[in-house]
C-alpha cells in the first residue's frame, strides 16, 4: 500500500502546503514587527527632536531685533569648527578681561560663540564643549552680571542642550544658576531664555527632569507661564510640558495646584 506521506501524494501535498503557508504568515509577522520597531525609532527621534529647540533668532524685544551683517551661514564644516575653538579661546580671554571696555569684549565674546551655535543646521556643539565653553558660561551667568551678558551666555547654553544626549547632559552643572535666573528678579528676556534652556534639558529624559524639579524650576516656570508677555508665557509652557512628561504624575499635580495654572495652560491651548 502506498504512503500517504510519499513524494506527490495528496498527504505529502496538503502538509507542503501547510508549511508555505506558515512560512509565509512567519515572514509577514517578522516583517511587520521590524517596520513597526522603524516607526517607533523614527517617532522617538522625532519626538525628542520635538522636545528641543535650537534658539536661532534672537527673543521678541531683545536688542539685537535684526541679523547682523556678519551672521551668515557657515557651510564648511572644517571652518565652523575651527571657528568655534577660537571663539571658546576668546570667551576665555574675555572673561578675565578688566577695566574700561572689558564687558564690550564679554558681550562680543559671547555672540561669537552663539553665532556658531545657532547659524549651522549641525551645530558645532561637542567642540565647543571639548573646547570648555560651558564652565565658561557657568562664570558668565554669575549673579550682577548685566542683562545681556545673562541672555547672551543662556543662548549659547539652551542651543548645547539642544544636542545629543551626552551633549545635554554637560549643561547640568548651569542648572542651578538657570533655573535661579528664572527667579522674579531676573528681566523677563533674561528668564524666558533661561526657560528655553531649561525646556531642551528636560526635553532629553526623566533623569534630567527629576534634577531639575528637585532643583525648584517647577514653581518659577508655572509663574513665567502666566506673564502678560506671549512668548514669554509660550515658552515656559512648552518647558513645563517637559518638565512633567512621564509615568509619574506628581510633578503634574504639583503644577495644576498652583493658583491660575489651569488658566494659564487653557489660554496657551487656545492659541496653539
Amino acid at each position: 500500500m502506498a504512503d500517504g506521506n510519499a513524494p506527490g501524494s495528496p498527504a505529502s501535498s496538503l502538509q507542503s502546503h501547510r508549511y508555505a503557508i506558515k512560512s509565509s504568515v512567519h515572514n509577514t509577522a517578522a516583517s511587520r514587527r521590524r517596520e513597526q520597531a522603524i516607526a517607533i525609532g523614527k517617532e522617538r527621534r522625532e519626538a525628542l527632536m520635538r522636545a528641543k529647540r535650537v534658539c536661532r533668532a534672537p527673543l521678541s524685544g531683545s536688542d539685537e531685533a535684526t541679523i547682523e551683517d556678519g551672521d551668515m551661514v557657515i557651510d564648511e564644516k572644517a571652518d565652523l569648527e575651527t571657528r568655534t575653538a577660537q571663539a571658546v579661546e576668546e570667551l576665555k580671554s574675555a572673561l578675565s578681561s578688566q577695566g574700561k571696555g572689558a564687558q564690550k569684549k564679554k558681550i562680543e565674546a559671547l555672540r561669537a560663540v552663539r553665532r556658531v551655535l545657532s547659524q549651522s543646521e549641525v551645530p558645532p556643539i561637542q567642540v565647543a564643549i571639548k573646547a570648555g565653553a560651558v564652565p565658561l558660561l557657568v562664570q558668565y551667568l554669575s549673579f550682577g552680571s548685566s542683562d545681556e551678558q545673562l541672555l547672551e551666555a543662556a543662548w549659547c547654553l539652551t542651543n548645547i542642550a539642544a544636542g545629543e544626549p551626552e551633549e545635554t547632559k554637560s549643561v547640568l552643572p548651569a542648572l542651578p544658576l538657570l533655573v535661579a535666573h528664572l527667579g522674579e528678579k531676573s528681566s523677563t528676556l533674561v528668564a524666558e531664555q533661561c526657560a528655553w534652556a531649561i525646556g531642551n534639558v528636560a526635553g532629553e529624559g526623566a533623569d534630567l527632569r527629576s534634577t531639575l524639579i528637585a532643583q525648584g524650576a517647577l514653581w518659577p516656570l508655572a509663574r513665567l507661564m502666566l506673564s502678560s508677555k506671549g512668548s514669554t508665557a509660550r515658552t515656559a509652557a512648552w518647558a513645563l510640558s517637559n518638565l512633567i512628561k512621564g509615568p509619574d504624575p506628581k510633578a503634574a499635580y504639583e503644577l495644576i495646584n498652583i493658583d491660575g495654572v489651569l488658566n494659564a495652560i487653557i489660554r496657551n491651548l487656545e492659541k496653539a
